[in-house]
């Protein structure tokens, strides 16, 4: 396997991901529609699973893509891609892929290296913070007090840090919580327990490690809006569950309301590398923990539920054609090798002397015209592929015949390459 067929294995699955995406996306949604009224844990379970799924597809899409381009066949990988019918259709959106295929890796690599550049700043900056923080020997006190009454066997350490304005919780082997300074003097002491009773909630689930995946997984796919509307849904019920874990441990969910009431009012930025006590909408958690049995449903809900099965609808409905055309026939589709000229050599392929066959298939209407055509099977060379691609589908077919009737049908034609 060489690096064409890397590339060209890395951007057929990302291409794929933009339906397979917008399907997990629509199940998820109505998913979670369905458990709008249910209980938080299952909401994130159902989100999770849905970015699980996210990243698992393509992996195994790209591993089988690889051992494809690894077999006897080296161009198996481009035809593999091409065959699919719902990126075949057609010339245009067929040669257009191809065409910009290195492009489309190298704007997502780059991208995707942009944004793991900034998980990696995030990281140190909480390293950092962590060991160069002073802590604070009542607060630690009460915070391990809390650990003990949540279950935590692990030392939680905590930090006062200057200029942040939210608790945020980092680690999993050893957790920190870090602490705005201005917080321990500002709001009464009562209030900012409430809070920190939160972030050990997320230390006893270990959050940090689900909310650390989620940030490879958005790093690697940033481009699909489906896996940000559902990682921002777990992250949403993430907050939920510890919300319901600290105000059960407290006692006095009102009590967590007020502080994250307080902590509204505060100018803050959110770190997503963390586990932090302002994530989600804080407005809807307030009103949840003091009136948690009368959430109304809102019709907003539904909306990434009907603009996904849209999408997934049109891609269906546009791949359907080439599906409908599969039938019995009598006698298949015939081409007419004088009606075209011959193929010519690529001059690049010609002087590295590339040989090979190429498998094409042709959509061939009853009325004798092409309406499709998509490389089955690659012969090893894209130049040699699209040439005789190119040059084929402007000969002249006899469609198929069922019970002596021209239908529409597809029908392969081999085209060999070879030297002299």
């Amino acid at each position: 396997m060489n690096s064409t067929h890397l590339v060209a294995s890395i951007g057929w699955t990302l291409i794929h991901f933009l339906w397979q995406g917008a399907l997990i996306g629509c199940a998820v949604a109505l998913a979670l529609f369905v458990l709008r009224k249910a209980r938080a844990e299952h909401r994130y379970t159902v989100a999770c699973t849905g970015l699980f799924l996210c990243l698992a597809l393509p992996a195994a899409g790209l591993v089988l893509r690889l051992q494809d381009a690894g077999s006897s066949q080296p161009g198996a990988v481009f035809g593999a891609a091409a065959a699919d019918p719902i990126l075949a259709q057609g010339l245009f959106w067929d040669a257009l892929m191809r065409e910009h295929i290195i492009w489309i890796v190298a704007c997502w690599a780059a991208c995707a290296l942009a944004l793991a550049l900034r998980m990696a700043l995030g990281l140190a900056w909480i390293q950092r913070a962590a060991a160069s923080q002073t802590g604070n020997a009542a607060w630690q006190a009460r915070l391990d007090r809390l650990a003990a009454q949540c279950g935590v066997k692990r030392p939680v350490r905590l930090r006062l840090v200057a200029g942040l304005a939210s608790p945020v919780t980092a680690g999993w082997w050893r957790p920190v919580v870090l602490v705005p300074a201005s917080l321990v003097t500002g709001m009464p002491a009562h209030l900012l327990e409430a809070l920190l009773a939160h972030e050990v909630a997320h230390i006893r689930r270990h959050d940090y490690l689900v909310n650390l995946a989620q940030n490879v997984v958005e790093t690697l796919l940033f481009y699909h809006p489906a896996v940000w509307w559902m990682s921002g849904r777990i992250r949403a019920e993430r907050e939920h569950i510890a919300d319901d874990i600290a105000a059960r441990q407290l006692g006095e969910p009102r009590r967590l309301a007020l502080a994250l009431s307080e902590l509204d009012k505060l100018q803050f930025s959110t770190h997503h590398l963390a586990q932090a006590a302002n994530g989600g909408n804080l407005m809807h958690r307030i009103k949840r923990l003091i009136r948690p049995d009368t959430q109304a449903p809102s019709w907003k809900a539904a909306v990434p539920v009907i603009g996904l099965a849209v999408f997934c609808t049109a891609v269906f409905a546009n791949a359907q054609p080439a599906r409908a055309t599969a039938q019995e026939v009598d006698q298949e589709a015939l081409v007419d090798f004088k009606s075209c000229p011959r193929p010519k050599y690529p001059e690049a392929d010609l002087k590295a002397r590339h040989q090979g066959t190429v498998d094409l298939g042709f959509l061939v209407g009853a009325d004798g015209k092409i309406k499709e055509n998509k490389v089955t099977k690659s012969s090893g060379h894209p130049g040699l592929d699209e040439a005789a691609r190119s040059v084929l589908v402007t000969c002249s077919f006899k469609p198929a015949l069922a019970n002596g009737k021209p239908v529409q049908a597809w029908t392969k034609v081999s085209y060999v390459w070879q030297l002299h």
